[in-house]
């Protein structure tokens, strides 16, 4: 997985026909270029306005290509789902796809295949998004079918019923036959004792099994709403094409009655915690550490831009600190690294891995990667590791400029998590800013023992 920063990757969650398995320990990198933002330069300079209905609509004009990517994004997803009906939010996902009053199941994506186009779909805890790429004179078209599924959704037991059995196999495939999957899925219950968000994304297999097409529809009914939805378009358009055809197809659709987002709030962390797993299927030993962290929004939100700054330090690719002290100069690891992502509507986490060298003892490996951590916050970090994690963060968001998806992508995921589009374009000024200080203060309150998980991945000995 290939990580600019947590605010500059890809989308999280779970896809259409497929779950990301997020693996406990995937390794951050970081494409390090002596670019920099100018002072106050926005970053993608979007148009913004909102139809009468609550659709929000946002737009990049980019030029660089005739190609436009059409995503819509609704603020819903798995944290938001009843109690009992874990994997409903990804379940129902999958059912957009099945077709309108208008369309068969599975039209509008041949559709999309016959004029060249690629589409998608992601659930994550806490958005739902759907996207097409597709030539710029084929807008049109997709926003039209786009519209019409937002409120025309045909489900009955003959499609949904088999679609179910879809998802139980992903979750068998890219869950439970994969050791680092089920840690990850372990760990994370570990991390949140309360909130939804120790919560797989998929669902628990019990509950996912006794999912029904009532159960999708009164999904469906409750959260996709023109005025629970962002749709963002990047491209070879300007704003005013998109507004014609968003009030054209967009317009007409009727606003709901939205429920609140309930979110329980976690308690305070008492007590580390360990999980353990041991698999005949390993073939290398993996040990990760995460904390409890803020979000941008919730929280002790003051240290995400410092969280962000101290994660591209120890972790940010192969020049990092972490991977000069235990992959090269201690030679004892294959791979180390760390992570931190900052936009979720309710708290996050700030993780480490590592991954020990072959005939390595992993529990010398982990009190390695610990040792470090007590060095981070007994001398703190250096004037020098600070300007290079900064360029490196700063030219992370010049790459992002030049992408026809980065920026719908990361437009979408902060405006469903809390966020606003001067939030985006103020992210440089904000990188900018951190100081020392800010760094080695947002260390201390979050990488505290007690707000901690260990993970640790293992061959089984006795096979």
């Amino acid at each position: 997985m290939l990580l600019l920063t947590s605010f500059w990757a890809a989308c999280a969650g779970t896809g259409h026909r497929r779950l990301r398995a997020l693996g406990v320990f995937a390794a951050a990198c970081l494409i390090s270029v002596a670019a920099a933002l100018p002072a106050r330069a926005g970053v993608f300079n979007p148009e913004t306005f909102t139809l009468d209905n609550g659709l929000q609509v946002v737009v990049v004009t980019n030029r660089t290509a005739p190609v436009v990517t059409h995503m819509v994004w609704y603020r819903v997803g798995a944290a938001d789902e009843p109690l009992g009906k874990s994997g409903i939010a990804h379940f129902l996902e999958h059912l957009m796809f099945k077709g309108t009053e208008k369309l068969a199941p599975g039209e509008f994506s041949e559709i999309i295949a016959r004029n060249g186009g690629r589409e998608n779909a992601f659930t994550s805890q806490d958005y739902t998004g759907y996207y097409q790429t597709i030539a710029r004179d084929r807008l049109e078209l997709v926003m039209k079918h786009e519209a019409d599924r937002m409120a025309n959704l045909v489900l009955t037991d003959e499609v949904t019923l088999p679609e179910l059995d879809v998802v139980l196999e992903e979750r068998r495939s890219r869950v439970d036959n994969q050791p680092a999957a089920r840690l990850s899925e372990m760990t994370q219950a570990a991390t949140f004792l309360h909130h939804p968000y120790g919560i797989p994304v998929i669902g628990w297999q019990h509950e996912v099994s006794r999912l029904t097409t009532a159960d999708a529809l009164e999904f469906y009914e409750t959260w996709y709403a023109p005025n629970n939805a962002i749709l963002l378009v990047a491209g070879d358009v300007s704003a005013e094409e998109v507004r014609r055809l968003a009030e054209t197809y967009y317009g007409p659709l009727e606003p709901a009655a939205l429920p609140e987002r309930k979110r329980v709030a976690e308690p305070e962390h008492q007590a580390p915690r360990r999980v353990v797993l041991e698999d005949p299927r390993v073939q290398q030993p993996q040990i990760g550490i995460r904390y409890l962290a803020p979000s941008y929004v919730r929280g002790e939100s003051q240290h995400a831009y410092a969280l962000e700054v101290l994660s591209q330090i120890l972790g940010g690719g192969t020049t990092s600190r972490l991977y000069r002290n235990l992959v090269i100069q201690q030679a004892i690891a294959a791979g180390a690294g760390s992570w931190y992502g900052p936009d979720s509507l309710d708290l996050a986490t700030f993780g480490f891995y590592v991954i020990p060298r072959p005939g390595q003892d992993p529990e010398a490996v982990e009190a390695a990667l610990r040792a470090e951590i007590e060095t981070l916050l007994a001398d703190g970090v250096t004037a020098e590791e600070l300007e290079k994690a900064k360029n490196q963060l700063r030219a992370g968001a010049v790459y992002a400029r030049d992408s026809l998806t980065a920026a719908p992508r990361i437009l979408g995921r902060a405006l469903t998590t809390g966020q606003s589009v001067e939030d985006v374009e103020a992210w440089p000024e904000r990188i900018e800013a951190v100081s020392r200080e800010d760094v080695e203060a947002a260390a201390r309150a979050v990488l505290r023992e007690e707000r901690s998980v260990t993970s640790i991945l293992l061959p089984d000995p006795t096979s």
